[in-house]
């Protein structure tokens, strides 16, 4: 089983590459970096790669997770720029290094949501505030494994802090930490559930970004 990590950013126009289109990016990346690593027995072998809690298209991240097995002759120390040079713009390598936690351990993640609404940001802010501060806000959410599709998810179970900041009369960013899995929330559905409850303040422009992610003690997960 794969034993090391990468520490990844995904950035810039990085963001609109799909999760399978860029675990072929890292796989291809490998081999052009010539670093050896461990591979699937049998007819058809395949790398051991895996990312964890796949990034949703069009969200930025900068501590995003990938799990391999670095094969012997190739130091962790000399991974992230052989394959920097080898990986498109947008994706960096931040870090290679033995992993120790398994990544069950894995249960908050910080957000930065940043929205754009001309003249009425701070409005918007506050309309979203008082909805976080209830002590329940049950909404809908697509779901693959209900029968009828969709399943309910109460928001603020799932949203251990949040704040405010850089607040503009255009535009705010909202500062969450949010449940990573089992189950997790994306925090597209709190936009969403935004705009059904508040139509008069629909967001003309959201932009997501991971900036660290944590275990249950809120230690950095590495």
């Amino acid at each position: 089983m794969p034993k090391d990590r990468l520490l990844f950013a995904k950035e810039g126009r990085a963001r609109y590459i799909s999760h399978l289109d860029l675990m072929r990016t890292f796989q291809r990346a490998f081999l052009r970096a010539d670093i050896p690593i461990k591979h699937t027995e049998g007819f058809h072998p395949h790398p051991f790669i895996s990312i964890a809690l796949p990034l949703s298209l069009g969200f930025s991240s900068r501590c995003e997770l990938l799990e391999f097995g670095l094969l012997a002759g190739t130091a962790h120390e000399e991974v992230p720029t052989r394959l920097n040079a080898a990986l498109p713009e947008g994706v960096r390598v931040l870090a290679c290094y033995p992993g120790q936690r398994p990544t069950r351990e894995l249960q908050w993640i910080q957000y930065a949501i940043q929205v754009e609404r001309p003249g009425d940001a701070p409005q918007l802010c506050q309309a979203w505030e008082a909805l976080l501060a209830r002590e329940s806000w049950v909404v809908e959410k697509p779901s693959k494994k209900a029968k009828s599709g969709v399943t309910t998810v109460d928001i603020p179970t799932y949203v251990k802090d949040y704040h405010f900041t850089d607040n503009t009369p255009d535009s705010a960013t909202l500062y969450a930490t949010l449940a990573a899995q089992n189950p997790g929330l994306n925090p597209s559905v709190m936009v969403k559930a935004l705009t059904d409850e508040c139509p008069q303040f629909p967001p003309e422009l959201v932009r997501y970004t991971r900036l660290e992610i944590t275990d249950g003690d809120g230690k950095i997960f590495r």
